[in-house]
């Protein structure tokens, strides 16, 4: 279908190239009144681009009608710049094409053995399938299903299979400093989200203040032997300067605690990443197993392995679908849903769950839908990796690329909308451009990164026509957000 649909674009560029050479003085008349009724516009843009922010930074930035995808303001269009997370929209388009609206994620427990006198004589394996999703309470329903079928112990080993996907944890371009945090967890075909964001691969560590001149009361959700907690943090009197810092040193499971928790304060919530998201779930699972009376014989282990043929399945669940799941996706700027997506588009498509699978399936979208696959370089799916280079012009033919899809509207409701108060459906724009004419008329994905900001998306305007913005800005002296939902506001104004 990819190659059918690169040829059409491909013949209809070349119809295009030669009917442009025919232009009747009525369709040139109308061609100018176009340029003059924007030309407010470009002084307007142009005004705010004149900002210092923007001078000294690199920018790139295009505004093209979304309707028929002609431009109508352009500053350094095909300029390549690090796009941050607005690199999302490019991977939840291909996920879309690829998996499809209804496409789910799959968990199974299996066994090799039989159950017999409450005792299950074999192996139980919990095998993902990618699933971020994948909640402790699903796990508690997993084991109350064992517990029904009548298994009390059982006297083999737990194993969990993650070998849906490769062994590779961490993308290309994850530095240090951002590996203890939920946005750079490592990635697994068996991991465990610790609450409804789906942050996968992290557990909400929480530090409240306790008895004055004491250690922090210290909270895990869900509670879990794979961090070790070290708690150098202490409570003093109300009115001190909260200090407290959490974070866990990079290469070990160690929580490392510190500061000050003052009296009367709500203390501090951070999501730390797991080193081994394998672990961690097959950790919980078995606490899941021992609150509904499963046990397991003293010779069993925890281990992880890849599961046999001959088995049958005691319990599965499928995910959210697709459709539902690109709204904590996109407007919450998930990055472990982003890189799930991208290993589960290469296993399906080249029965490999790699990122270099995954980024090729991408690489495939881009060529099929007519973009320009020379001008889109990355090494990851969520944006995190600085050597990632795009140009406002090719997102924004993007963005006008994907309206013509059955699946638009998913992908359109799943962008954050300006100044909406609803989290998830303002997400990452939720406390901005909280005014009109910006407000609730701006639905856009936002990307961040140190010294990067961008903006890519549409801007309903007065008129009620609808324009695709894409602003990318990167080597910031300071932040450029200020400017850039300048430029979202003026749009929205015209």
């Amino acid at each position: 279908m990819r190659i059918w649909r690169k040829l059409l674009v491909s013949v209809v560029s070349i119809v295009m190239i030669s009917s442009s050479v025919f232009i009747s003085k009525g369709e040139q008349n109308t061609v100018e009144a176009a340029a003059t009724s924007y030309s407010s516009l470009k002084r307007n843009i142009n005004s705010i681009m004149a900002d210092d922010r923007m001078k000294s930074a690199s920018t790139s930035v295009t505004v093209r009608k979304a309707t028929t995808g002609e431009i109508v303001y352009e500053h350094y269009a095909d300029k390549s710049v690090t796009p941050a997370s607005t690199m999302k929209l490019l991977t939840g388009a291909a996920a879309l094409e690829t998996l499809g609206e209804k496409y789910r994620f799959s968990t199974s427990v299996l066994t090799e053995g039989n159950v017999k006198k409450g005792t299950l004589n074999g192996n139980l394996y919990l095998k993902g399938q990618g699933d971020p999703s994948l909640l402790k309470k699903h796990l508690d329903s997993f084991a109350a299903t064992l517990a029904k079928q009548g298994i009390k112990k059982v006297s083999g080993n737990l194993v969990g299979d993650d070998t849906w996907y490769d062994n590779v944890r961490l993308s290309a371009g994850i530095l240090a400093e951002d590996e203890p945090y939920y946005y750079a967890a490592p990635i697994s075909a068996l991991t465990l989200s610790p609450n409804g964001d789906y942050d996968a691969g992290s557990v909400i560590v929480t530090a409240r203040p306790g008895k004055n001149g004491r250690a922090t009361n210290i909270t895990l959700t869900p509670a879990t032997a794979v961090l070790q907690v070290v708690n150098n943090s202490k409570t003093v009197p109300k009115g001190y300067k909260n200090t407290l810092k959490i974070t866990r040193k990079v290469g070990t499971n160690k929580v490392i605690i510190s500061g000050n928790s003052p009296l009367g304060t709500s203390g501090k919530k951070e999501w730390i990443s797991v080193t081994d998201p394998t672990a961690y779930t097959l950790d919980i699972f078995k606490k899941s197993l021992a609150e509904k009376g499963i046990t397991f014989s003293a010779g069993s282990k925890v281990v992880q392995g890849k599961t046999p043929a001959n088995v049958k399945a005691l319990a599965s669940r499928k995910s959210m679908k697709l459709k539902d799941l690109m709204i904590p996706f996109m407007k919450l700027s998930n990055n472990t849903i982003a890189e799930v997506l991208a290993k589960e588009m290469g296993k399906v498509v080249h029965d490999e769950g790699s990122w270099k699978a995954g980024l090729l399936v991408m690489q495939e979208y881009v060529l099929s839908i007519g973009l320009d696959a020379t001008k889109w370089k990355f090494e990851d799916a969520s944006g995190m990796s600085y050597s990632n280079k795009i140009s406002s012009s090719q997102l924004s033919e993007l963005l006008y690329l994907v309206r013509s899809e059955p699946w638009y509207s998913t992908f359109n409701k799943s962008l954050p909308v300006a100044g909406s108060s609803d989290r998830l459906v303002g997400g990452t724009l939720k406390n901005r451009l909280k005014t009109a004419p910006a407000k609730g008329n701006i639905t856009a994905k936002t990307g961040s990164l140190k010294n990067i900001k961008s903006l890519a998306g549409y801007a309903k305007t007065r008129s009620g026509e609808t324009l695709i913005i894409t602003v990318l800005t990167e080597k910031n002296k300071s932040s450029t957000i200020s400017v850039i939902d300048r430029i979202a506001t003026t749009i929205a104004n015209h």
